[in-house]
């Protein structure tokens, strides 16, 4: 069979693994498993919920954290030839509503927990027209519908004709810098990105969702490819229930940004006391993880190693919303330490000024209703990603910063300053880093590690931070030294993709 769009997805994963469990979730205490025929089947319910409001063809927004009704209702709508607009659940209910109207949104499908924006929207949003809660038992006055109860009265077959090329889901970017963009990516974008390069990876295989599920990371491989590959998607309810859900789900493969690996790493280290290092990680992991996917941002290689000491696998890769959003990938029997994996099968990439410029079928459509950033971004076909680097002769892909993050000194010597930032994490005191330009020359602001600190019983931490610098200093070219430094008492502000805001 074929796969060129989601209803391609889900009709091939009904028929390979129909009674196998897709999705596994927590309600109070009752573990439920949801097979892939109910996911096809409750899709199906909602492709038809979404024709009989009279919304087929429209822009329909999805707000919530990741539940099971999140997922078949993202299905739904793109299958029914409509287009998704997932909506990061943990902005303010004014910068949503504004997002809702960029989007063009006429209904939206909300989690309780956000019913603040549901009520803001019925107000400042007059183009919504249906207002859908996944928890609701019944429709109510007032105009809100239960989701429940649409599903049961809609249930039965569906299929539409769907151009693979058409749009199928606006994704807003969670930028470091910057106004969000919505970026529009096509059923082929994001099929071929799921589908185009074999892993390996057994049907069956249980996994952990734990990225937010609006993030196209997470869509796309932990929801889109998880399907197509048939594996067993466990969801984690909240992330103050990480450990707990490890325990309980034992998922033998996770997707992860770098922040959250960094920051389990710590706690490994800190737990290790005489145990033996793998017996640390089945402890803390549940007992099956062998396998962590990292992407979202750059990961330090060194943690490749010290993670591979554990006894797991760390596959570094690289992508950006703009393109699906993998654009390479290490895997365990081929990659390179360093890089951040070989080109996808459907992807090839140049160097244009150092800058690495990508082409091919996960390329997105263009930024919605913003030609003049489109046009910036896009050129005959090839997207400009902003980052810096080169790819060798085996096409694996190596990055060396972020072209808007450089810093160009007035001696006119270029510094990234995400390879200071790398340098400097690897110190246990320094938990958070943000380098910058500062009256021409190279400032860095520190977030220390507290707890270690304590532990190490570290009284003078600004000073142990300026030795740290003057290290460092001492081994690098004049014009990429750290002149001063800040010492922060809280976190650095993130998006919802764990990305330190850097402005």
């Amino acid at each position: 069979m074929e796969i060129n769009t989601l209803q391609d997805v889900i009709r091939h994963s009904m028929a390979a693994y129909a009674g196998q469990a897709a999705y596994r979730y927590k309600v109070k205490k009752e573990v439920i498993d949801k097979t892939y025929e109910e996911v096809g089947k409750d899709s199906m319910a909602v492709s038809r919920m979404v024709e009989s409001l009279g919304m087929k063809g429209k822009h329909i927004a999805i707000l919530g954290t990741t539940t099971y009704q999140w997922i078949v209702s993202f299905f739904g709508v793109t299958n029914s030839g409509s287009v998704a607009v997932p909506i990061d659940a943990q902005l303010p209910a004014e910068a949503i509503c504004e997002l809702l109207e960029r989007a063009d949104v006429e209904m939206l499908f909300f989690d309780e927990i956000r019913a603040d924006v549901a009520a803001m929207a019925g107000e400042k949003c007059p183009e919504i027209r249906h207002f859908v809660s996944f928890q609701a038992e019944n429709s109510q006055t007032g105009g809100i519908q239960s989701w429940e109860q649409l599903r049961k009265e809609n249930e039965g077959e569906y299929e539409t004709e769907i151009d693979p090329d058409q749009l199928c889901t606006i994704l807003f970017t969670s930028g470091t810098t910057g106004k969000s963009k919505g970026v529009m990516l096509s059923h082929r974008n994001l099929t071929d990105n799921a589908v185009c390069l074999d892993m390996k990876i057994p049907a069956g295989t249980v996994t952990m969702t734990l990225l937010p599920i609006n993030h196209v990371y997470c869509l796309t491989m932990d929801i889109i490819k998880g399907l197509f590959i048939g594996v067993t998607s466990c969801i984690n309810d909240s992330i103050m229930h990480v450990q707990k859900n490890l325990k309980l789900f034992k998922p033998d493969m996770v997707l992860l940004v770098p922040l959250v690996i960094e920051s389990i790493y710590a706690k490994l280290k800190a737990a290790g006391g005489m145990m033996p290092k793998k017996l640390v990680a089945k402890a803390a992991f549940g007992g099956n993880l062998e396998t962590i996917c990292s992407g979202g941002a750059y990961l330090d290689p060194e943690y490749v190693d010290r993670f591979a000491e554990y006894g797991i696998t760390i596959l570094q890769g690289y992508g950006m919303t703009e393109c699906s959003p993998v654009i390479s990938t290490n895997l365990p029997w081929e990659n390179k330490k360093g890089s951040v994996g070989k080109l996808m099968p459907n992807c090839e990439a140049k160097v244009v000024d150092e800058e690495i410029w990508v082409r091919g079928s996960s390329v997105m459509m263009g930024y919605y209703k913003m030609p003049e950033e489109t046009a910036e971004t896009l050129e005959d076909g090839w997207l400009k990603t902003g980052d810096l680097g080169y790819v060798d002769e085996d096409n694996f892909v190596f990055i060396t910063g972020r072209r808007k993050n450089l810093i160009i000194l007035a001696n006119g010597e270029n510094v990234s300053p995400e390879e200071i930032e790398n340098q400097l994490s690897r110190e246990d005191l320094v938990k958070e880093i943000l380098v910058r330009e500062k009256e021409q020359v190279i400032e860095a602001e520190i977030f220390p590690d507290y707890d270690y600190a304590k532990k190490k019983r570290i009284k003078d931490i600004r000073d142990s931070l300026q030795k740290i610098v003057d290290e460092y200093n001492k081994e690098t070219p004049v014009y990429k030294r750290i002149h001063s430094i800040i010492v922060r008492e809280v976190e650095f502000d993130k998006t919802t993709a764990k990305k330190i805001k850097r402005f």
